[in-house]
């Protein structure tokens, strides 16, 4: 089916045009437009793994929210900036102008529509900063638009309590986390038994550099990882996906309810002004 994990009646391409033209309040419907990569994610794990996690944790906050905080969703943009992985069979990428450019066109897109709050939830974590770049100018352009460059995992989860610290802090790409999720999501596509652990070669002691975070360098997947994976995901069981997935959806509720009931505030006056 289109709409995947989207409940049907959230999923915006399934209404009709008079349909859009008539919603009421559409300043405060909530739009959701998941942003999602095609790469590879090691041995054991398919290269749907980002947009399968969007789509999964967003099917299923929107299968429990509540019907009067209106919320739609559009389909996921599969294709990402995902060029450090351009060495590992199977990776789609698309340069960072080009995904810039379409995430423009989506939010002009959307503005037309009569909606003024969109949100892009990325998955992929090789292009927050396009997706940052994209929402701040669509705000430019459009002064009573809201828009929110969002990660899927950025909201309040339980995932820290699941995840051993190094984990937790490490894996970030293909480890227990995302396999859990997996597990949960799209089992039939985890291949359990090709899990490999490895983790990045450690900077020298007392280097003020980081593989991300303050003091990053611009890596690429293969300066760091002959597999494909960074992190652990040998500790991943289904039922450590389940909860994951349970505790996402929760958060992502609480998020979309606070979008709706969002109302920009009013800057305060300078101090010492008349």
């Amino acid at each position: 089916m289109l709409h995947g994990w989207i409940p049907p009646h959230r999923f915006l391409p399934y209404l009709t045009t008079d349909e859009v033209r008539d919603l009421p309040g559409k300043e405060d419907v909530v739009v959701l437009q998941p942003v999602a990569a095609i790469e590879q994610h090691g041995p054991h794990l398919p290269l749907a793994v980002d947009t399968a996690i969007v789509m999964g944790v967003l099917g299923t906050a929107l299968g429990t929210l509540p019907p009067e905080v209106p919320c739609l969703c559009l389909p996921p943009l599969c294709y990402g900036k995902s060029n450090e992985h351009i060495r590992f069979p199977g990776t789609v990428t698309v340069s960072g102008a080009t995904l810039g450019a379409l995430l423009a066109e989506v939010a002009d897109s959307v503005y037309r529509m009569g909606f003024r709050k969109l949100a892009f939830v990325n998955a992929h974590g090789g292009q927050p900063q396009v997706i940052d770049m994209a929402a701040r100018d669509a705000r430019e352009r459009h002064p009573d638009f809201n828009l929110f460059p969002l990660f899927v995992w950025n909201v309040p989860n339980e995932a820290a309590s699941l995840i051993a610290p190094r984990e937790w802090s490490e894996g970030i790409h293909a480890g227990a986390a995302e396999t859990a999720l997996m597990m949960a999501l799209l089992p039939d596509q985890v291949h359990p038994e090709r899990r490999v652990a490895e983790y990045p070669p450690a900077l020298p002691e007392g280097s003020l550099l980081s593989l991300e975070g303050r003091l990053p360098r611009a890596w690429l997947t293969h300066d760091i990882s002959v597999s494909g994976v960074i992190g652990d995901p040998r500790p991943a069981t289904p039922e450590m996906g389940a909860a994951l997935l349970a505790s996402l959806a929760s958060g992502w509720c609480r998020l979309i309810a606070e979008l709706h009931a969002f109302r920009p505030p009013v800057p305060n006056p300078p101090a010492g002004s008349p």
